[in-house]
């Protein structure tokens, strides 16, 4: 049975520069499974691998879309499994890396099938929501759904207006869509996550905001901030400085939220991973343990 690996972790643990030795390893390509990677105008924010390191190691689902089309984790399932079944065609093993926990799922579990919101009625929540803020629309979703109304995150208004557009567009409730049913893949997948303790892994963030500061992302986010309100923006490293943009926050103050939001981040990737038995841990410095564990599940596969 073919292999798919799976490298995983919370952010600024180390990924990228593991995957590439991984890679090469296994003569394969990376597979990247970041939701903010695939978009082109944002490489800085979100530490997308270079040009160098993309032409020592060929990549998929980098730089792939831009911040204002339409993407989702269904979306990154289908796609995904397309270029992962091509490949095996031509390898046994392929590498999958990243920390989008949504998209990890999609690959290696399935997600729902979600009927396709059609834009008038997206549009129509979204002036809704512009117009008279989350209460009504949580209203409509407790009629419509109160299971989901009681289960969802009600700050969260994205995951709100997601599910009263379902809700709109089929006459169901969402949550008559979300089986949970876990899907069979036609391949093996073994997952490798990295772990630090707290303390390293949070310098590690630390350090990268501002490197990521020094390459350039101020410039990027101004370059950004005229399309802030697309969903793709809706992210750690441009929120923190489209408010110091707009004379909120001090340029000092944002760079320290980027910071602690980050770990805020990396801890609630920590908090879903550990949810996960299936996954084999190991430090990011054991490269050579995480090699040996490679070699012997592609010898015990045999």
């Amino acid at each position: 049975m073919k292999i798919l690996f799976v490298l995983l972790g919370p952010t600024g643990v180390g990924k990228t520069a593991l995957s590439l030795r991984l890679a090469q390893h296994l003569g394969c390509p990376v597979i990247s499974v970041d939701s903010r990677q695939i978009y082109k105008e944002m490489p800085v924010g979100t530490a997308a691998p270079s040009d160098d390191i993309r032409a020592s190691v060929q990549h998929y689902f980098i730089a792939t879309h831009s911040v204002t089309d339409y993407y989702s984790a269904s979306l990154y399932e289908v796609e995904a499994l397309t270029v992962i079944n091509k490949l095996h065609e031509t390898h046994d093993c392929l590498l999958l890396c990243g920390g989008s926990m949504l998209y990890i799922d999609a690959v290696c579990k399935g997600i729902n099938d979600m009927p396709t919101v059609t834009q008038d009625i997206r549009q129509a929540l979204w002036q809704q929501y512009i117009n008279e803020g989350l209460a009504s629309i949580l209203e409509e979703l407790k009629t419509s759904d109160p299971d989901h109304y009681k289960a969802v995150d009600r700050m969260n208004h994205r995951r709100v207006i997601h599910a009263v557009e379902i809700c709109r567009m089929t006459g169901k409730p969402y949550s008559s869509f979300r089986t949970n049913e876990e899907k069979i893949r036609p391949f093996k997948i073994c997952k490798i996550g990295l772990t630090l303790n707290r303390k390293e892994l949070f310098e590690r963030i630390n350090k990268r905001v501002d490197e990521m500061i020094a390459n350039g992302l101020v410039e990027e986010a101004k370059r950004l901030y005229p399309m802030r309100e697309e969903n793709a923006l809706n992210t750690v490293g441009y929120k923190e400085l489209f408010s110091c943009f707009d004379g909120i926050y001090s340029f000092d103050e944002a760079v320290e939220k980027i910071k602690r939001n980050t770990r805020i981040y990396a801890r609630k990737q920590m908090t879903w991973f550990r949810k996960d038995k299936s996954i084999n841990w190991f430090n990011p410095d054991n490269e050579d343990a995480i090699i040996n564990f490679v070699d012997f599940v592609r010898f015990e596969n045999k």
